[in-house]
């Protein structure tokens, strides 16, 4: 086929266009932002964790307010009804539950915790390092403040407790002059068998006083205050196995996994041998000291005594502080009352530092 010259021009003037002209451009990639890591859980502890150390707390504040002021027998019944009354395993949850709360206060020793939070792999590691081995805890970043905390917190609760026993113990002796105190305490075997059931059942923690410390969970309020206004040095280790226990759970519940679905796993936390031993034998020695107690001086012997000052040094133990309170801790004693010719003496022996015998 023959073309025109001046066609055939043309066509290579367009050849020439084409070979020059640029290559369209290439799409712009889509960018592909990888997808932000979860946040962590939020600082949380089980309902149920909360009400134990609620119950302790309100033990522990109603024990402390025990008067040693008795008018008649009456008054001493109704306060040892009511200071006899809690349950060896929910005090002993209450106590180690308590101290998480309280180590949750040190926003030093959360925010030290929380690093591990972030990745949940390193969280889950974590979560079951410290329910395998709670002195664990121990190590971890500021526990010393915590555990400070913690000792401060129990000890000042032991040592108002122990404050109201040693007086009430006193009373013991200066009520002998009163002639009420030396009638012999009617019913004494239902009183006894009271005694027992109301060591048999779990109080019921003010539900107001459960708001609080669900609040408290989160360590501080606006203000930047402690929410439960505990203060403490740092304490260095080693520590009891209640302030180890309570740094643990405080440990799982910064990383967010002291939660419902760890309930079981965590039970074993709110155990300890030692301090159940403590307060299982405070208990018995209750249960000695009224089955032997006749008139009754000797059941305020009993309450200062067994009820009182046994179940704080108990917590004190745990606390790791051990220094039992003396009278002239707690208060001048009053003047001594004149020696008594003839008293009427509780019936059966008794052993040393029991109700029988307090005769001056």
């Amino acid at each position: 086929m023959r073309f025109s010259p001046r066609f055939a021009a043309t066509l290579l003037v367009a050849t020439a266009l084409a070979s020059c002209a640029s290559p369209p451009p290439a799409p712009i990639p889509v960018a592909v932002v990888p997808p932000a890591a979860p946040p962590p859980p939020p600082v949380a502890m089980p309902a149920a964790f909360i009400e134990h150390a609620s119950a302790y707390r309100a033990y522990m504040q109603k024990a402390a307010q025990v008067s040693p002021a008795f008018k008649d027998g009456a008054e001493v019944e109704q306060s040892l009804t009511s200071a006899v009354a809690y349950e060896p395993k929910q005090f002993l949850r209450g106590v180690i539950a308590y101290a998480a709360l309280v180590a949750l206060q040190s926003p030093q020793f959360v925010a030290g915790v929380r690093t591990y939070a972030v990745d949940p792999v390193q969280r889950r590691e974590m979560a079951q390092r410290l329910i395998a081995d709670p002195n664990y805890a121990t190590v971890l970043p500021s526990a010393a403040s915590a555990a400070g905390l913690v000792q401060a917190a129990l000890s000042a609760d032991a040592a108002k407790v122990q404050r109201a026993g040693a007086l009430v113990k006193q009373a013991a002796y200066d009520v002998q002059h009163q002639a009420w105190s030396k009638k012999d305490i009617p019913g004494r075997e239902a009183r006894l068998a009271n005694a027992k059931l109301l060591s048999a059942q779990p109080l019921s923690p003010p539900a107001e006083d459960v708001q609080r410390l669900q609040g408290a969970v989160n360590g501080r309020d606006s203000t930047g205050a402690s929410a439960l206004g505990v203060s403490g040095e740092a304490l260095a280790p080693p520590y009891t196995a209640v302030v180890a226990r309570g740094l643990t759970l405080a440990a799982l519940a910064a990383l967010g996994e002291a939660n419902d679905a760890n309930m079981a796993a965590m039970e074993p936390l709110l155990q300890e041998s030692t301090s159940a031993f403590c307060i299982n034998l405070s208990k018995l020695n209750v249960y000695q000291c009224l089955a032997v107690a006749g008139p009754y001086y000797e059941d305020v012997f009993c309450l200062g005594q067994h009820v009182l000052l046994d179940t704080a040094q108990c917590v004190a133990k745990a606390a790791g502080e051990a220094r039992p309170i003396s009278i002239a801790d707690a208060a001048p004693p009053p003047p001594a009352p004149q020696p008594l010719q003839s008293v009427s003496a509780g019936s059966g022996a008794a052993a040393p530092g029991s109700a029988a015998g307090l005769r001056r």
